[in-house]
């Protein structure tokens, strides 16, 4: 979870400019994300589908979040039988279990720690599991009232794709727009948490009462993402 000021967001957005998505398993001889590839597409559902039936916003929070700290606060959680999303920005959560990728080298705010953890007990591994950062309990909105929690299935769609994520993370209670590395590579964007991210355009899709257990286990995860999502668009 973390904090970006205005001066990282314009500074992360510059970078994202100058360079293509990265690849996962590539780092430079500093430990720090390396060389751009394309990902690997997940699943068969089109972005461009899955955006067209959320239609408008119906807000379901109380109030509306930030993209950064020090942004202005336009950002609302919105409703669909069976879902909430918003659309905000992606700042990349690398922390957790330590490794190559994700440790306090690579990343000035990282943190030993998710809000949740695996099967196992240990906190989890942002550069290997896909998942996103809901904002923490507040009076704008609490997810846990919307049958949301540790493990709940989304869909996080950028451009043309969509990739399958849990929720593994909660961050500030006024900033929404956080997912981890693996959640970013699996996009296309960059996702060195110092200078990655994008500053926009990015549609977070959680469905209600639908986890899946162990939250470490990412082919549940895109199973069942495939079928709530088929199933929204009426193909289920």
């Amino acid at each position: 979870m973390r904090v970006q000021s205005l001066t990282l967001a314009a500074a992360a957005a510059a970078a994202l400019l100058a360079s293509a998505p990265v690849v996962l398993s590539t780092t430079s001889g500093t430990g720090r994300p390396g060389s751009p590839a394309a990902p690997a597409r997940e699943g068969s559902v089109e972005a461009a589908d899955l955006l067209a039936k959320l239609g408008g916003c119906v807000p379901v929070s109380h109030g509306r979040y930030r993209s950064d700290d020090g942004t202005r606060a336009d950002i609302p959680v919105c409703g669909i039988p069976g879902a909430v999303f918003w659309t905000a920005d992606m700042d990349i959560d690398c922390d957790g279990r330590a490794g190559p990728l994700c440790n306090s080298r690579t990343d000035p705010l990282f943190s030993e720690s998710t809000a949740f953890t695996q099967s196992d007990g240990r906190y989890l591994s942002a550069e290997t599991l896909p998942y996103i950062v809901v904002p923490a309990q507040s009076d704008i909105w609490n997810f846990r009232d919307h049958g949301i929690g540790p493990g709940s299935v989304a869909a996080v769609i950028y451009r043309d794709r969509v990739q399958y994520a849990v929720v593994g993370d909660t961050g500030p209670q006024s900033i929404i727009g956080e997912a981890s590395y693996a959640t970013a590579a699996g996009l296309g964007i960059r996702p060195d948490p110092h200078g990655g991210g994008t500053p926009s355009g990015v549609t977070y899709l959680v469905f209600k009462n639908a986890r899946v257990s162990p939250i470490e286990d990412h082919a549940a995860a895109v199973e069942a993402g495939e079928r709530l999502a088929r199933a929204l668009l009426g193909d289920g």
